[in-house]
């Protein structure tokens, strides 16, 4: 059985508005575990499907990920 376009998931998002985004971010680490600070830097983005740390330049990370997000990428207009 296929679902419709308008079906949403438990938690109420619209499956037919979820979107995958790969995001690149710098993250300046803070005393403490290092993956709690990771998980909210990337949490206002979406959920994350999978990240890495690429470079480290001193206290200075850089993520690539990607995410499951519901709203479109900061610039973009969402198409009619």
């Amino acid at each position: 059985m296929r679902p419709s376009s308008g079906s949403s998931r438990s938690d109420g998002i619209a499956l037919s508005r979820l979107a995958l985004r790969s995001l690149t971010l710098r993250v300046r680490r803070r005393p403490g575990p290092l993956l709690p600070q990771i998980r909210a830097a990337l949490a206002p983005h979406g959920e994350p499907l999978r990240w890495a740390i690429t470079t480290v330049q001193g206290e200075e990370l850089c993520l690539e990920s990607v995410v499951l997000s519901s709203a479109p990428p900061i610039g973009c207009t969402p198409p009619p």
